[in-house]
């Protein structure tokens, strides 16, 4: 299937890409490839989808579910690309495309979640007898079974048509609310000199109080200014769209829907589990509090402040600064000489290398998005056998949201020639030139879903790598972060422009600090979770809520009621609130925002199985078990059940709890 234009030139998309391990041709792709693409792509699908259920014979894992999965390569390719670019360089051209492309996929989606020939032919496989079928497939078959039953294919044909409509509504705000908040976060750049991603360090650094106050009452009204780019409207109509899904399929409401099949299951289990910690938080929280008050106190004596100036949200960061610098002596500008970006990156590679004998190879001269900014690698295993590839982007610039993250390009899978397809990742970040401690484990971070991506070895795309719950992906990423400041390694990356190593003194001050502040972090992060839960367990929202103004209203005095139900310290805001809270109204992560804690749980206690083992943190028979059990296997197993062949047991919160400081 060939598209060409008058100048006879070949879409891109529409061809076998002859490039280095089948990275895209970024350097040949133009704006108006994507919509043809996508169209073509849906018709490639569509008809192989309809080969499939229209197959005359029994219906078997090999002719329905195995074409299935790997059906749909030109959109695979589109998608890979255009999702990707569209985050990291976006422009008016891309975001119309987007814009364009998103009723095109949902109504496709919904054309496959309805399709009742094919559901019908799963289902016979899913009821029949499945011992013949691997571990892998059976999982496989599991996630297409019930896929469909959630998505509503036992609804009868009117609500059938209104969920379609539903679908495409959700994706078309979802984008609008993205798009206006990277607009929000461009405007608060031009008025302040600044982006939002450098707002921590500006908090910390900024002595003027006055200034901070300005920061902070711009960066927390994001998306709630009135203006073009208001969010409040499209909220409001997200999450009554969202409830009506819900309840179309039979749940009490969206939290209810989105957990059924998640690790926690249910919203109680969320809940009890965001609020056992959340006393935690809050407690130790006060005790900064009172820490940051004294510092203050000794401003107000030095006649720098008024009397009876006590502790606000915008004075958290600066004053728990020094707090810092008194009790550990650690300075943030004494630390980011070592942590140049190359040297970080050499640290990330050289943990993976240790733990798993990944080997990271720079290409040159390979097609690639942006090449000011982006560099590529080519990633080997131990045995010299090809990994995947791997690019980083971590520069910010105007045109990136905001955040840092991890995508696909490429999956991993094998082909139906039994060919094994390696994945292609790109890990994306708005990081400094030298970076601060928090910078320096965000690397780590996303590496961490890198090589989840990387070392996974399945058959099918819909498991491998990430293709996890989303309480369960962010084990990997945050498990990785553990050796961002293993002195053993530090020693080895950490250097500054003189080519000096950081000194053992301040790498024991960085490790003594690691637990500071951690009332606050983890208050912030469990209240935008438990911010999350509530917005999706609401039944309904009042019908005349339909105007901007009385979107705000409700928006404010909903969030002042969770946060005083919850305990949530005064002196601490919502780490997002909701008009640009991108995680949950616009990038899939609704109803679970609480799996970086929760996942968490599982990273801190697996890593401590590593502490207390003869070897360290650099056991490599623990290492090697790691990869086996987690890192190759994907989705391919119930998460549980390779936590427990990992570590011979459940997971313990005991770990957690120590590592941030709040037992």
């Amino acid at each position: 299937m060939l598209m060409t234009n008058a100048c006879n030139r070949t879409n891109p998309f529409l061809e076998d890409w002859d490039t280095p391990y089948g990275i895209p041709p970024f350097d040949k792709i133009k704006v108006s490839d994507y919509i043809p693409a996508i169209k073509a792509g849906i018709a490639q699908q569509q008809a192989e989808i309809d080969a499939i259920a229209a197959n005359p014979d029994a219906p078997t894992f090999e002719n329905t579910i195995v074409p299935l999965e790997l059906s749909g390569e030109i959109l695979s390719k589109v998608e890979g690309v255009l999702y990707n670019v569209a985050e990291t360089d976006r422009s008016d051209a891309l975001d119309a495309v987007v814009e364009e492309s998103i009723p095109l996929m949902s109504e496709h989606e919904a054309n496959l979640s309805f399709n009742k020939a094919l559901y019908e032919r799963i289902a016979a496989i899913w009821n029949a007898d499945q011992s013949g079928l691997t571990r892998e497939q059976q999982m496989v078959l599991k996630k297409h079974y019930e896929s469909f039953e959630r998505e509503g294919i036992g609804l009868p044909e009117e609500k059938q048509a209104r969920l379609r409509e539903i679908n495409s509504e959700i994706a078309a705000k979802t984008q609008k609310i993205g798009n206006n908040i990277l607009a929000e976060s461009n405007a608060f750049k031009e008025k302040f000199g600044f982006s939002v991603s450098a707002y921590p360090d500006k908090m910390t650094s900024t002595a003027d109080r006055e200034l901070r106050r300005a920061y902070n009452e711009a960066y927390t009204s994001r998306g709630h200014n009135g203006n073009e780019y208001d969010n409040a409207l499209l909220v409001i109509e997200v999450i009554r769209l969202r409830q009506e899904k819900a309840k179309m399929l039979g749940y009490e409401n969206s939290a209810a829907y989105t957990l059924d099949n998640k690790m926690a299951k249910t919203p109680a289990t969320v809940d009890n589990f965001l609020r056992g910690i959340m006393s935690a938080a809050t407690a130790r929280a006060r005790e900064e509090i009172a820490d940051m008050q004294k510092v203050m106190d000794e401003d107000i004596a030095a006649g720098l402040l008024p009397a009876g100036s006590k502790i606000e949200p915008w004075d958290w960061w600066y004053y728990a600064e020094k707090v810092r610098k008194a009790k550990y002596d650690l300075d943030d500008e004494e630390v980011k000489p070592y942590f140049q970006m190359d040297s970080v990156r050499k640290g990330v590679f050289l943990a993976a290398k240790e733990l798993y004998g990944v080997q990271m190879e720079p290409l040159s001269g390979v097609p690639s998005y942006n090449p000011d900014c982006v560099q590529t690698y080519k990633v080997l295993d131990a045995d010299g056998s090809l990994l995947g590839i791997f690019t980083t982007d971590y520069l910010p610039r105007d045109s990136k949201r905001g955040g840092a993250w991890m995508n696909n390009i490429r999956e991993q899978y094998v082909d139906a020639s039994g060919v094994e397809v390696r994945p292609i990742i790109v890990n994306v970040g708005n990081l400094a030139e030298n970076m601060n401690v928090d910078q320096v484990q965000t690397a780590f971070h996303e590496f961490g879903h890198a090589l989840h991506g990387l070392l996974t070895k399945c058959h099918y795309p819909s498991v491998s790598g990430t293709g996890v719950t989303r309480d369960f992906v962010e084990m990997f990423s945050q498990f990785n972060e553990n050796w961002a400041f293993q002195p053993s390694l530090l020693a080895r990356y950490a250097h500054n422009s003189a080519n000096e190593t950081i000194p053992a003194a301040l790498v024991e001050k960085i490790n003594n600090s690691l637990k500071f502040n951690q009332g606050f972090m983890t208050t912030e992060l469990c209240a935008a979770s438990l911010l999350d839960l509530k917005w999706h367990e609401l039944a309904d929202i009042p019908s005349d809520i339909d105007t901007r103004e009385k979107a705000t209203a409700f928006i404010d005095a909903f969030e002042a009621d969770l946060a005083k139900s919850i305990g949530l310290n005064p002196e601490i805001t919502y780490r997002y609130r909701s008009t640009y809270f991108n995680h949950i109204f616009s990038s899939g992560y609704n109803t679970g925002y609480y799996g970086y804690l929760w996942s968490e749980v599982l990273d801190k206690d697996a890593f401590s199985i590593f502490e207390a083992s003869e070897g360290g943190p650099f056991n490599l028979e623990l290492a090697r078990k790691f990869r086996q059990t987690f890192l190759e296997r994907g989705g391919s197993e119930e998460p549980m059940t390779l936590y427990v062949q990992f570590a011979g047991r459940e997971p313990d919160s005991r770990a957690f709890l120590e590592a941030r400081g709040l037992k």
